[in-house]
């Protein structure tokens, strides 16, 4: 591997980067700097996130910038606040020696004039979210019509974000001989396009294969019963009690509500998602810096901001909907040249989604089991021991010694060594004694998600499918949401073309019916009718005995039920969240 000297950068970002303690480029590094500072050309680099792309591109941007200029001539487009003052505070630590440079991180949820004042002082490179940046554009608060260099930074997270509208109308205000590097962890047709569309004849490098996982991190995964989905995540994090971990929930209700439960059942827990203030926000990341949380539970979209090298787990605590966005979530770990653990929870009715992503990644999973409550003892009580062993003795405890030593005088080595690891391991073996195996077989036994047969649960019949915009994933989002439940009180989702399946128990049955008695979205009926198989499919309760499609009129309401479906419901994304589970309180960080 080559030096940074090798790769021609100049004497003060040589100096800063000795200052920051970097020895060797990693190898996007060494890949993508030689061609950047080489050429004018464009560039498609594919990375994983942690493997150096800020630096990757921003050594090139300082080292071609013309810092005697106020005029911009650098635009960096990255898809969150938080990631954009990352790379601005990044930038200006490569740039720190070089005399008059201004970097400038334009995001929302601050002072769009105070951001519009700092670049008018003349701001060379401007570091900017999509939204903020079209709206001072709009406002003629900037001017980026003579820059030289656009960097599109988590290219394929900006496009699922919805900024692919945002990203062409920002480009159209800039010049057409500028370069552009697009720097992404996959690359989707959508990614595909925007270098067709914005970029001529762009070098690629790869580093790794496309949309593959870097190794440095290790894949698990945990076949679980889908109600003991909470239990199965507890578990886990006991059985790494030095774990620091971001765990992802594919809605903002579920992540409050799983951080909700962490912290009621005594976990250094914090919940970021985006219906939090951006104040919030910030109080939980810096939380989650100082390692004063210790389980981040977070959306996919939120956590594009994290950038944390010490991040020990990632914890899938859903899959998301795209499988390509796994890639995005391993990578929070595994980082800076670190070693990581990507988890993933399941149940029996989603483990043909980690053979999909083990085609994308290129990585095997690794099947294995919830550990049982004695193994959690074990390896509580053996940390514990070890912090003991590890502590460094605090002399000020010498004058209580004699009172100490008095107390115990008739206790033996043993007995006083049993009695103090009694203090912890009693609260985890009391909790964890007659704990049940989580662990669900793959080729036997039932999940709980295809609870079908059983006298317990009720079938129903709904008039929306895959015509309507709807995958059982997306279908069972919006009835929980519509219904406030949890996550796993609704199973056993069956999407046909123009009509649907679902399962909830029983004791639920009224609440569903009255809910969906004269339910409109967007003015159209959506219909839920008790299904008269159980098994799946099917006519509904009162089809045998009639001849016409007709909606029933002995429920409340009457009218007709309209055959062409409904539109897909924006989610609701209310916050719920408790636990009755009791649960040893775990010391803090």
């Amino acid at each position: 591997m080559s030096t940074f000297q090798d790769l021609g950068l100049n004497n003060d970002l040589l100096q800063a980067i000795t200052d920051l303690g970097f020895t060797k480029p990693s190898e996007v590094q060494e890949k993508a700097i030689p061609i950047l500072l080489g050429s004018e050309g464009d560039l498609v680099a594919l990375a994983q996130t942690g493997t150096g792309k800020t630096a990757a591109f921003g050594f090139p941007m300082l080292e071609k910038i013309d810092v005697n200029s106020k005029t911009t001539q650098g635009l960096i487009l990255s898809p969150t606040r938080e990631l954009c003052l990352q790379i601005t505070n990044e930038m200006k630590l490569y740039g720190k020696y070089c005399k008059g440079l201004n970097v400038v991180a334009v995001y929302g949820g601050s002072s769009i004039s105070e951001q519009a004042r700092d670049v008018k002082r003349g701001a060379q490179i401007i570091v900017a979210t999509p939204g903020r940046m079209k709206d001072m554009i709009s406002r003629r608060m900037v001017d980026i019509s003579k820059i030289q260099y656009s960097v599109l930074d988590e290219a394929d997270e900006m496009l699922n974000m919805g900024f692919k509208e945002d990203i062409t109308n920002i480009l159209s205000h800039t010049p057409d001989d500028k370069s552009t590097w697009l720097f992404s962890a996959t690359m989707p047709r959508e990614v595909s396009a925007i270098a067709k569309n914005f970029m001529h004849d762009p070098q690629e490098i790869t580093v790794g294969n496309k949309n593959e996982s870097t190794s440095n991190v290790s894949h698990e995964y945990y076949l679980v019963n889908a109600r003991d989905r909470y239990q199965s995540l507890k578990r886990l994090a006991d059985a790494n009690p030095d774990i620091f971990s971001v765990i992802f929930c594919r809605t903002k209700r579920d992540t409050q509500k799983v951080a909700e439960k962490l912290i009621e059942d005594g976990y250094n827990a914090g919940a970021l998602h985006g219906d939090l203030s951006q104040n919030q926000r910030d109080l939980v990341m810096n939380a989650f810096r100082k390692n004063q949380i210790q389980m981040l539970v977070a959306t996919d979209v939120a956590a594009r901001g994290i950038d944390v090298d010490d991040v020990t787990h990632v914890i899938n605590y859903q899959l998301p909907d795209e499988i390509e966005t796994y890639t995005h979530r391993s990578g929070r770990t595994g980082r800076a040249g670190k070693t990581g653990v990507s988890m993933v929870i399941v149940s029996k009715s989603e483990v043909r989604k980690i053979k999909s992503i083990e085609r994308i990644i290129k990585r095997k999973f690794e099947k294995k089991d919830i550990p049982d409550g004695m193994e959690i003892c074990e390896v509580q009580l053996m940390s514990l021991a070890n912090k003991i062993n590890n502590t460094e003795i605090n002399h000020e405890i010498d004058k209580y010694l004699s009172s100490i030593n008095e107390l115990f005088e008739d206790t033996s080595k043993d007995e006083l060594i049993k009695k103090f690891f009694s203090v912890e391991f009693t609260r985890f073996y009391d909790y964890y004694k007659k704990a049940k195996n989580l662990n669900v077989s793959a080729d036997g036994g039932r999940d709980d998600s295809e609870r079908v047969s059983n006298s317990k649960s009720t079938r129903y019949f709904i008039n929306v499918g895959s015509k309507d915009g709807y995958d059982w994933m997306t279908l069972k989002d919006f009835l929980k949401d519509q219904l406030q439940l949890g996550q796993d009180d609704v199973f056993k989702v069956e999407v046909k073309d123009s009509f649907s399946f679902f399962n909830t128990e029983n004791e639920l049955k009224e609440k569903v019916i009255d809910f969906f008695t004269d339910f409109k979205n967007n003015g159209r009926f959506v219909n839920v009718e008790v299904s008269e198989n159980r098994g799946g499919g099917g006519k509904r309760r009162g089809d045998r005995n009639r001849g016409s499609g007709r909606r029933r009129d002995d429920r409340k309401g009457g009218g007709k039920r309209r055959s062409e479906g409904a539109s897909k419901p924006r989610r609701s994304n209310s916050n719920s969240g408790g636990s009755n589970a009791f649960k040893p309180r775990r010391s803090r960080r």
